[in-house]
């Protein structure tokens, strides 16, 4: 009977991380664009139009930057498991 180890190599693991992150992103992305409508109830606070867009604008660049490093990231090929060729 062979012992396999407990933990996840650390690459597969930080690859499975990523795609978790990978995940989330949309959700986190929901959050940061609703931000402006709790700074709209907030008392005493006046929403402008100006620094909201612009808020508006590096989240969406933001949530770019960050699905870009994710791709690339989940894109590399793994040294370990290398593609196998199918038979066709």
């Amino acid at each position: 009977m062979s012992r396999r180890p407990v933990f996840l190599e650390r690459r597969s693991y930080r690859r499975r991380r990523v795609m978790d992150g990978a995940r989330l992103l949309p959700v986190l992305g929901a959050f940061l664009f609703l931000m402006p409508l709790v700074w709209v109830l907030s008392p005493g606070r006046v929403l402008r139009t100006a620094g909201s867009g612009i808020y508006i604008f590096a989240v969406w660049g933001g949530l770019i930057a960050v699905s870009l490093l994710f791709s690339r990231i989940l894109l590399r090929p793994d040294e370990h498991n290398p593609p196998q060729e199918r038979d066709e």
